[in-house]
């Protein structure tokens, strides 16, 4: 498990788990252009961890669960400093937490007490996780510039990530329901 640590695109993960506090403190500082340069760095480091790990052979499993966690650490983190900030309604941070912390709390239950082990993302989820990035970028970007485009894109993320939210959960639970009974098929067949 050390070994999956030492590897260049799980540490690529890691620091951007060390970008979330400073993304975070220049939000509420109000220091949006420096805000926006450390959250469009976090973005590169995930795009690079992933094409890294690929490139080198370097995917772990300690990676498909590190990623994602750090995805989640930010944009759910900085939903909710934008929420407090009142650049982002609640409504829609009260969503992507509800969806987030469902999804986490199943996968919990699943994981220690079946023995489902795939939890990968659907197209549905990274397309949800795009719409976030997509919104926090506009969010803090329209701090940074004034255009009427970018308060436009704003908006549109905001219910791109309020619909593709609801549609990931909806298929996250669909996936799993299909998992588990491809998990007990196996077992009933046997029993026969």
């Amino acid at each position: 498990m050390i070994s999956q640590f030492r590897t260049v695109a799980n540490q690529l993960t890691l620091l951007r788990l060390i970008f979330i506090p400073f993304v975070i403190i220049n939000v509420l500082d109000q220091n949006y252009g420096w805000a926006l340069l450390l959250f469009v760095a976090a973005g590169l480091s995930d795009a690079l961890d992933g094409v890294l790990a690929r490139w080198l052979e370097q995917q772990t499993l300690l990676g498909q669960y590190l990623d994602p966690i750090a995805d989640k650490l930010l944009l759910s983190s900085l939903f909710l400093v934008l929420s407090f900030m009142h650049d982002v309604p609640w409504k829609f941070t009260v969503i992507v937490f509800s969806r987030d912390i469902s999804i986490l709390a199943i996968s919990a239950v699943l994981y220690a007490t079946t023995d489902l082990r795939n939890f990968s993302p659907s197209i549905f989820g990274k397309m949800n996780t795009v719409a976030q990035v997509a919104t926090v970028f506009c969010i803090l970007l329209g701090h940074v510039v004034e255009s009427r485009i970018v308060a436009a894109a704003r908006v549109l993320g905001l219910w791109l990530t309020f619909a593709f939210t609801i549609l990931s959960a909806l298929h996250y639970i669909i996936l799993v329901n299909q998992r588990l009974r491809a998990l007990s098929q196996p077992k009933a067949a046997s029993a026969r």
